[in-house]
């Protein structure tokens, strides 16, 4: 571990008290690692079955489970399909105690890489609406893979600032992600490299965090919730900033988190949670759920893709008015029938699940599904609709186990030889989940798995 800085241990001194030792000696073990089930793919307990290397679960996340330091999930073709996230244990609190319900609309207004985004969309089952954004066009671009290799359907994927989100939404949501710029003093025993930063960012952060509460205030509607995370120890960018944002706003209280698993409350705040790394498995994190009063909201009850939109943009069609190409290429090998609010531009065919109106220059990254395209009269899906699929929705599927060398040949791009099968277009799958897909001729599987997506 590399030198803490000494300005930050002399805060942690007198932050912890008596339990600075025990704080200090953290940072000569391990780190703890651990990865979330997908549940819109797949059961906690399945995926335990699946992979051996599995713990204990994580506490405050009922996706969750430990695995050891030496193993490499992310080299598992089950990861690429998208059946879990690896995700640092405690980052899993936030979205864990965070009362997430089918049918809400929520906003993750700090979303990038995507972490936070995909356990809100396992806890939406495809309900409701998630809006999930980053300022940054560069992590933006993670974001939305990470949406698109999970099966999210129904996220709006934005890469804008929070003044123009708070123009568009205002009163809108029930629940809003505040996981802020900070610090980053809770991960410098997983990152030691913001350690180099962490003179800047601690002096920059406190503007920031209070600027993205104030606009989060005006895009919540009466009864709903801000969830406000951080991953630093630092009073001035936690307590304090909940305590300076509630003083300007009586009609906002605090929701108590409950202290289990080594949870502990905030300083002078005990409704807030802290997770320090010498109480519990993971890293600094701190949590704070903050109310807007007044009457319980009202959940969208519709079904997901029955819109009851006031304001409903132009350019939708029917599914009658969808490209011929489309309707033979779902004839021929789908056995579903698919249904929604379908755009068809430039030769591609989108199912969006946003339909109202937004100012002229809102930066959308995805609205919903891209489900293909058509080149040369014949239509070809896109990965986003492949992963938004299971494998019983194909007419022809040729299926891999987890450890076949097939299957990683598959995900490098690979052309496969596939004796016995006839030719035809196939859902290429493992242990039965969605991976991609490819057409058969002469016994060979010609590739479509994404070119941005491959294993290296």
């Amino acid at each position: 571990m590399k030198d803490l800085p000494v300005i930050f241990l002399e805060e942690m001194k007198t932050l912890l008290k008596d339990d600075f030792a025990k704080f200090e000696k953290t940072y000569e073990e391990n780190k703890y690692l651990a990865l979330r089930a997908n549940t819109l793919k797949i059961s906690k307990e399945m995926l335990k079955e699946k992979l051996n290397f599995l713990k204990e679960p994580v506490p405050w996340n009922d996706e969750g489970y430990y695995f050891d330091i030496n193993e490499r999930p992310a080299k598992s073709p089950l990861y690429h399909a998208g059946l879990y996230y690896i995700q640092e244990p405690s980052a899993m609190a936030v979205i864990g105690l965070s009362d997430i319900k089918p049918g809400m609309k929520v906003l993750d207004l700090c979303a990038a890489p995507g972490g936070k985004s995909i356990n809100i969309g396992s806890k939406l089952k495809g309900e409701g609406l998630l809006v999930t954004n980053d300022i940054s066009s560069t992590r933006a671009k993670a974001l939305l893979k990470n949406i698109e290799l999970f099966g999210i359907s129904n996220a709006l994927i934005i890469n804008e600032n929070q003044e123009k989100i708070y123009r568009n939404f205002p009163d809108f949501f029930d629940r809003i992600v505040v996981d802020a710029p900070c610090s980053g003093e809770g991960m410098f025993r997983k990152d030691e490299d913001l350690i180099k930063s962490w003179e800047k960012t601690r002096c920059e952060c406190p503007d920031i965090q209070i600027d993205l509460l104030e606009k989060s205030a005006k895009m919540l509607k009466s009864g709903g919730r801000i969830i406000y995370s951080t991953c630093t120890f630092s009073r001035s960018e936690n307590e304090d900033i909940i305590n300076l944002f509630l003083q300007k706003h009586s009609n906002f209280r605090l929701v108590n988190i409950s202290k289990n698993y080594g949870l502990v409350g905030g300083f002078n705040m005990e409704e807030a949670a802290r997770l320090f790394p010498h109480n519990l498995k993971g890293e600094g994190h701190f949590l704070c759920i903050i109310e807007k009063k007044g009457k319980n909201i009202l959940l969208n009850k519709e079904p997901n893709n029955k819109k009851t939109s006031k304001n409903k943009s132009e350019g939708y069609i029917s599914r009658k008015s969808l490209p011929k190409e489309y309707l033979d290429f779902e004839k021929e090998n789908l056995n579903i029938v698919l249904e929604g609010d379908f755009k068809f531009e430039n030769n591609r065919l989108y199912k969006e699940i946003f339909t109202d109106n937004l100012e002229k220059g809102f930066k959308i990254l995805r609205n919903g599904i891209f489900v293909g395209e058509v080149k040369v009269k014949n239509f070809v899906p896109s990965q986003q609709f492949i992963m938004n699929l299971k494998s019983t929705d194909f007419k022809k599927v040729i299926d891999f186990e987890n450890d076949s060398s097939e299957i990683i040949k598959y995900l490098k791009g690979e052309t496969l030889n596939i004796p016995g099968h006839e030719d035809g277009f196939y859902g290429v799958s493992v242990c039965g989940f969605l991976v991609g897909y490819g057409k058969a001729s002469n016994e060979k599987l010609k590739n479509g798995y994404n070119k941005n997506w491959r294993m290296l």
